[in-house]
């Protein structure tokens, strides 16, 4: 009887050691299978813009440094995305694009374009409503601050002009280097360019195609800012909030009167009249808010005070640095008193000593003078004798 039990056991456990093994042995070939489909699927590739959010400024990067940022059909759809999104983002009043890696953009990757089959989808790809290199063909209806670092060339320039103001840095080259591969601009650089530097400038450069370096571009006009090399993005945060920091209904207004009498009116009266249409009620509100501000703030015998301060635009309503404003400006005023003061000290006692030195000099020709009157009758007397 136990050794029948016995042996059952043994079967049992037989069994499950076989059943176990077989587990194990299917489940080791099936991490070496997984394991293989792993190494042979393709890595995912990174995002070729990325967004992100620094305080309420909306960051915007264009990521494919490996291309010098060339912008392929997908990353352009992608561009569109990430502004139509900062548009529609009521927290964020200002953007910041730039360049991720050596470069801003070299443009339109030119390969994607020579690798299609039809020639029909390269056309597409141009004719595109909303540009070739992202939204370049739309009005932005908030201001985007553009960092620009190494090479911003060809439609990568009509990028940069699409937005409202360049930081650009000291080693980084400007062009249409297109011109030379027979490419035309289609991403409105020969509507913008020549509203911001000129018809005779745009001219220049759009038809010779040449580079152009930080200096020449600040002088035309062309950028706004020249920062040091590897600084263009930190200095593009920092326009930008300065932008933030003001009521934004207001200085929307004027960037869109301004808008206006540059591409869209004929006539200064019309463009006058568009900017008196563009005010809202809710702009009069904001302009009420803020003369009720500055006549609290100031009054009749300090408003020169506010235009002496040596303040920067994005602090100019923190109340502490306007105290430590007023501070060195009282500081500067005594300064100024007291050498003032110094100097008509020094001048009195210069005039003192002038004083002093007329008097001895009068009292020497005076001792002269009494000598020589009573040394005078003696020499009259001689010729008697």
């Amino acid at each position: 009887m136990l050794r029948k039990i016995g042996r059952q056991l043994g079967h049992q456990v037989g069994q499950q050691l076989r059943f176990s093994a077989g587990r194990m042995l299917s489940t080791t070939n099936q991490l070496h299978k997984d394991a293989a489909a792993d190494a042979k699927a393709e890595p995912t590739p990174p995002k070729s813009i990325l967004v992100e959010k620094d305080k309420n400024i909306t960051v915007i990067g264009i990521n494919r440094p490996q291309q010098r940022n060339a912008i392929d059909s997908i990353t352009a759809a992608q561009l569109c995305d990430a502004f139509s999104a900062f548009e529609a983002d009521d927290t964020s009043p200002v953007a910041v694009l730039y360049g991720v890696g050596g470069s801003f953009c070299s443009g339109f990757d030119i390969l994607e374009m020579s690798t299609d089959e039809k020639e029909e989808i390269s056309v597409d790809i141009l004719m595109r409503p909303e540009g070739s290199v992202g939204p370049t063909r739309r009005q932005i209806k908030k201001p985007v601050v553009c960092g620009i670092n190494g090479y911003c060339i060809a439609n990568g320039l009509e990028l940069a002009l699409m937005c409202d103001l360049r930081v650009m840095e000291e080693s980084a080259v400007l062009g249409f280097f297109n011109r030379r591969f027979g490419v035309p601009m289609l991403d409105g650089g020969t509507v913008r360019l020549p509203a911001m530097i000129g018809l005779s400038r745009a001219l220049d450069l759009i038809l010779t195609g040449r580079p152009v370096g930080s200096q020449e571009a600040h002088d035309i006009g062309l950028v706004n800012r020249i920062v040091p090399t590897g600084t263009a993005l930190g200095n593009a945060l920092e326009l930008a909030s300065c932008l933030a920091k003001f009521p934004q209904r207001a200085l929307n207004h004027d960037r869109n009167s301004v808008y206006s009498a540059a591409f869209e009116t004929s006539t200064f009266h019309q463009a006058v009249q568009n900017e008196v249409m563009y005010t809202s009620r809710e702009i009069i509100e904001d302009m009420q808010n803020g003369i009720k501000w500055f006549n609290q703030t100031f009054k009749a015998d300090t408003t020169h005070s506010w235009l002496k301060r040596d303040r920067s635009m994005a602090d100019w309503d923190d109340e502490e640095v306007a105290e430590a404003a007023a501070e060195k400006e009282t500081k500067k005023q005594q300064e100024e008193a007291a050498a003032v003061e110094a100097e008509k000290q020094k001048q009195a006692e210069k005039a003192q000593k002038k004083s002093k030195k007329t008097e001895k000099v009068e009292e020497k020709a005076a001792v002269k003078e009494g000598e020589q009157t009573s040394e005078k009758p003696k020499s009259e007397e001689d010729p008697k004798k």
